[in-house]
């Protein structure tokens, strides 16, 4: 007989999760199929008792659910306790699925109970709940064919909670979906934010289910989530990474994040509540989230490159610098994708390089004086041969840079009125910035936030880059530009 705390209302929560953890033997997976393996334990076992409790905590989220914007959805975390700790703030999150077009699900979480590297990725076909089937999408299958990151780990597809937990959520608002399930360990954020990155279509969302502080009591745990809802929304992975007993899931939480700065999507809490506040005591609580991450409120839609067109301009960049060394050489290898009318406007551009992730060379244009294929090719050759803060690039160097092609949008003025104002007002992680004084000004691109995330540093670096004071910022009134960047990366 399985132990149902889903239906005691005031059990603590550390003795439950110690008791499923080391009493509970999970189920086994019927053929191709993997079986419910935590219903009656986090959420009820039946059909019509799952979507009535589903039913039950949509309608009480609908009485006080955040106005969302009418943008695309594509991400959102969702917390994975029991239904009747965490099923409220799921519930809000719930929400904003509704209206949405998608049919594929990225559906990540941590790993709680096996211990392994970088992905587990299930090779059977289907999920199942109490609601029903949900079949693994095709695109499952392309990224175990990275074996050193996705592999299958049977363990694990028959003892973890955080991605069956958050499932009925997801079948009980959206019709139809397949779901591509990644329970992550340590890994290389990098390398598994690229792999997924080219299944990121327009009907895809990114789903991760990850809880935040655990056993801090009631307002200790209030405080440290406030921070970290506050990293997440500002997009600072850095800063989650550098404290302990954030969230659960901070790794899929990080590849989020990642993806957004990438693609210039915007987070939005949704909810916030702790066990405290639902059915468990509060001296040692459980903390959950639901923040949701909207595509196209950044930058203008219609001026958005497509990945195939990011990926020619980036082979431009190396085939410029390699015939620098090689004369003779051609980007005719790929004329369609250099071709398209949208690389023929004029827009900023900004080309990076890098050696073993150390800035190698940084050169680029702020105004729109040159079409995009020009001003890459005409900042690779700077950027590689004339930043002075570094010796020419060598032949030898070639096959070791890494490049990363930055497209801007137009710079718009920012009104602040004092320097509390001006930080108040600043975006981290999304706005590249501006900074003017008479004939002294100097950029950063968004991407200098992952070295600088404090507002108050970065304008100071600002400032001096600009040969101001370090202080200019605060003592003086200076004319601020922001603007936004949809950048390109070679593979890793």
């Amino acid at each position: 007989m399985r132990y149902r705390p889903y239906f005691f209302g005031r059990i603590n929560g550390l003795l439950f999760f110690l008791f499923v953890t080391l009493f509970f033997v999970p189920g086994s997976q019927a053929g191709t199929v993997r079986q419910p393996v935590w219903s009656d334990i986090f959420y009820p076992a039946t059909q019509s008792e799952l979507s009535n409790t589903i039913a039950r905590l949509i309608d009480e989220a609908r009485k006080n659910t955040v106005l969302l914007p009418n943008k695309q959805l594509k991400g959102l975390i969702l917390p994975h306790a029991g239904y009747i700790y965490s099923g409220l703030t799921a519930a809000h999150g719930a929400l904003a699925l509704e209206g949405q077009n998608i049919n594929k699900i990225i559906l990540m979480g941590p790993d709680h109970r096996v211990g392994f590297p970088n992905a587990a990725l299930t090779d059977l076909q289907a999920y199942k709940t109490p609601l029903g089937r949900v079949p693994i999408h095709a695109d499952a299958a392309r990224l175990r064919q990275q074996p050193q990151l996705f592999q299958p780990v049977p363990q694990s597809d028959s003892s973890e909670h955080s991605l069956e937990v958050v499932l009925p959520f997801l079948q009980f608002i959206l019709p139809e979906f397949q779901i591509i399930p990644l329970v992550l360990g340590p890994t290389d954020i990098d390398q598994i934010s690229s792999a997924i990155d080219p299944l990121v279509s327009n009907q895809t969302l990114l789903v991760v289910s990850s809880d935040l502080s655990h056993y801090l009591d009631y307002s200790t745990a209030r405080i440290r989530d406030r921070e970290t809802i506050r990293m997440i929304l500002d997009l600072d992975a850095e800063g989650l990474s550098r404290s302990g007993n954030r969230a659960c899931g901070i790794i899929p939480i990080t590849v989020v994040i990642q993806l957004a700065r990438k693609h210039g999507w915007q987070p939005i809490l949704l909810h916030y509540s702790n066990s405290g506040d639902t059915a468990g005591d509060q001296k040692r609580v459980v903390g959950y989230s639901a923040i949701a991450f909207y595509g196209d409120l950044l930058m203008d839609k219609t001026n958005l490159l497509t990945e195939e067109q990011g990926q020619g301009l980036v082979r431009l960049a190396r085939q410029t610098i390699q015939a620098r060394f090689k004369p003779g050489s051609t980007t005719g290898s790929f004329p369609a994708a250099l071709q398209d009318a949208a690389l023929l406007d004029n827009r900023g551009t900004f080309v990076t390089l890098k050696i073993n992730n150390q800035l190698r060379g940084c050169i680029g244009n702020i105004s729109g004086e040159s079409s995009i294929v020009e001003g890459v090719k005409r900042n690779s050759i700077n950027a590689a041969f004339n930043d002075y803060r570094f010796r020419p690039l060598s032949e030898e160097e070639l096959d070791d840079i890494h490049i990363e092609i930055s497209i801007l949008t137009t710079p718009l003025p920012l009104e602040y009125t004092d320097a509390n104002d001006l930080i108040a007002r600043l975006r981290p992680n999304v706005d590249g910035v501006i900074l003017s004084q008479g004939t002294a000004s100097a950029t950063f691109l968004p991407q200098v936030w992952k070295q600088l995330p404090n507002p108050a540093e970065f304008l100071t670096h600002l400032c001096q880059k600009a040969g101001l004071s370090g202080e200019a910022w605060r003592n003086s009134k200076l004319e601020v530009q922001t603007y936004q960047v949809q950048y390109f990366e070679e593979d890793r």
